[in-house]
């Protein structure tokens, strides 16, 4: 039997890989990250308990003594909150995770912070799996997802913003751009997309706009993979977007038929491309 360890942060992502695990035989323990995760998680775990952001040798104790050979990091956490005031106080690395930021890591962008989490994992015989691998289903599927069709302006922006948003994923700087008449409206940065989808709706009040979310041309699959879901739709409506572009096979879908019946009802436009 595989002895699963979940690292739960925000949203509905923890509960689908929760549940497709248990569907697959695994032994399921979830790290609960406080003030993100979701207390009815524990439901669903064979052991629960709850952690601060930043206590990464405390994970890797509890899952060792729950025998976990295997973890997936699943859910969103705010990155902005390590550069508050005050952040060592607020919140309370343990020994492992402040060595690790401070004194191991060369940049502090996501890949590389990542890549060295999942490497702390492995020094203790700790596999971190693809975060995916128990919700395949639920990446999204190639074409034009909704009733209502891309125009012909639309998508000239999609294979626009489609270049841009690839070598800005390049760089590990964001996921998401905002395009309008192939113009850049708003690039994402730690500051997440929801908060660049605001943005963009500040900058481009007439509307009308596209947002572009893509994976990174070496999309590492075990962590940040693009994420999108009903409440996507939601945020770009209230802010005038008419149209989300993402990768096929790549992007993760939230209640993929929820979010493409809000869409529809929005007059928003879903395209699911292929890679290059």
């Amino acid at each position: 039997m595989t002895r699963l360890g979940i690292i739960a942060g925000f949203g509905q992502f923890p509960f689908m890989v929760a549940r497709g695990a248990k569907l697959a035989g695994c032994h399921v323990s979830i790290v609960g990250l406080r003030g993100l995760a979701d207390p009815a998680l524990a439901e669903l775990a064979d052991d629960f308990r709850w952690s601060g952001l930043v206590q990464l040798g405390g994970w890797i104790r509890h899952f060792k003594r729950k025998r976990a050979n295997r973890v997936i990091l699943a859910g969103s956490v705010r990155k902005t909150d390590m550069f508050g005031r005050f952040r060592l106080l607020a919140l309370l690395p343990d020994l492992t995770a402040f060595r690790i930021w401070f004194f191991k890591l060369k940049d502090k962008r996501n890949d590389a912070v990542l890549a060295a989490v999942a490497d702390e994992f492995a020094k203790h015989g700790i596999i971190m799996e693809d975060c995916v691998k128990y919700c395949e289903e639920d990446m999204a599927p190639e074409g034009v997802l909704t009733s209502c069709k891309p125009t012909d302006a639309q998508r000239v922006d999609a294979t626009f913003g489609w270049r841009i948003a690839k070598q800005m994923g390049a760089l590990d700087i964001g996921q998401s751009i905002a395009v309008r008449e192939t113009e850049i409206i708003a690039v994402e940065a730690i500051e997440g997309t929801d908060r660049m989808i605001q943005r963009a709706g500040e900058l481009c009040r007439r509307g009308g706009w596209a947002l572009v979310k893509v994976a990174k041309p070496n999309q590492d699959m075990r962590f940040d993979v693009p994420t999108v879901g009903a409440q996507t739709i939601a945020n770009l409506k209230r802010h005038g977007a008419r149209m989300l572009v993402i990768e096929a096979g790549r992007t993760l879908m939230i209640e993929r038929a929820k979010m493409i019946a809000e869409a529809q009802r929005a007059g928003i436009v879903i395209l699911s491309m292929k890679g290059e």
